[in-house]
């Protein structure tokens, strides 16, 4: 068995500016939804019958109250905000797992999806589909990979290590020091990437650097780690079993003709019928 994740947020903010090349800025009022919700159907045509989607369902979280300026929704196109919620919907309408998140961030959830699902001895690898470098501390040998949709690269910890220059687990660390400017917070003044790298390779984490390494900067490296460490605490679901697709909900029907949209419901049906295949995913 091979567990999906996917971040939802980013997966509607690629369909929405993806989709602006082509309409010439007028948006459909549901179409990031749809290309989504397209998207997710080809990875269930391809074989991947374990899936499950985390979302932003506001974008503040419980980190806004450790760092004044880390991000929030200001800024977000309202076509592309009125969305939010409708997807929210529509993937359970579909009878996708869908983890909304409010206190916690959609990466939270991803990243709790994928320690309760490599807990369970039935599942061979979990496959989180997301871009965010801060998912590579979710990492674990080869069972808990990362998909990098941009280039289809799948990052084991030997790839972490390779584009990172530290371990999974140190990813917050490194963060910490070098800063993450979509989330807002800007690291530590005068360390960049090579310099945290051998920081962290030669005393392990932050905790462990001797006084001297960051002065007074410690304190608020420790603050950056905190926003960086993802949380895998959220009980999302109690058995990996309610993760399989068995095919779109009574309710699902309504939605699709309401949007004009009747070859998701077409889509749905015959991958439902289809006999499963061996997965064409990592």
């Amino acid at each position: 068995m091979i567990v999906h994740l996917l971040d939802g947020t980013y997966e509607l903010f690629r369909q929405f500016y993806g989709q602006r090349r082509f309409n010439k800025g007028k948006d459909k009022p549901f179409g990031a939804v749809v290309g989504l919700l397209h998207s997710v159907l080809e990875m269930i045509e391809k074989g991947a019958t374990h899936l499950g989607v985390a979302t932003d369902h506001v974008i503040e979280s419980f980190r806004n109250d450790l760092w004044a300026d880390y991000k929030t929704g200001e800024g977000i196109e309202p076509a592309l905000l009125a969305q939010f919620h409708p997807l929210e919907d529509a993937l359970a309408a579909m009878g996708v797992a869908v983890w909304p998140m409010i206190e916690l961030e959609a990466d939270d959830g991803l990243a709790s999806a994928a320690r309760l699902a490599s807990e369970d001895a039935g599942v061979e690898k979990v496959c989180i589909w997301a871009n965010d470098k801060d998912l590579a501390q979710c990492v674990r040998g080869d069972r808990v990979v990362q998909v990098d949709r941009r280039g289809m690269e799948i990052r084991d910890a030997e790839g972490v290590r390779r584009k990172f220059g530290v371990e999974p687990a140190l990813i917050p660390d490194l963060l910490a020091m070098v800063g993450d400017a979509q989330d807002g917070y800007p690291g530590i003044s005068g360390i960049g990437r090579t310099t945290a790298a051998r920081l962290l390779n030669q005393y392990g984490p932050i905790e462990a650097f001797p006084p001297s390494v960051l002065g007074d900067g410690r304190d608020r490296a420790l603050l950056f780690k905190d926003l960086a460490t993802l949380r895998t605490d959220a009980p999302l679901f109690r058995n990996v079993d309610e993760l399989e697709w068995r095919g779109p909900t009574s309710g699902f029907a309504k939605w699709a003709e309401g949007i004009g949209e009747t070859r998701l419901l077409e889509r749905c049906l015959k991958a439902r019928a289809a006999p499963g295949g061996a997965s064409q995913f990592p």
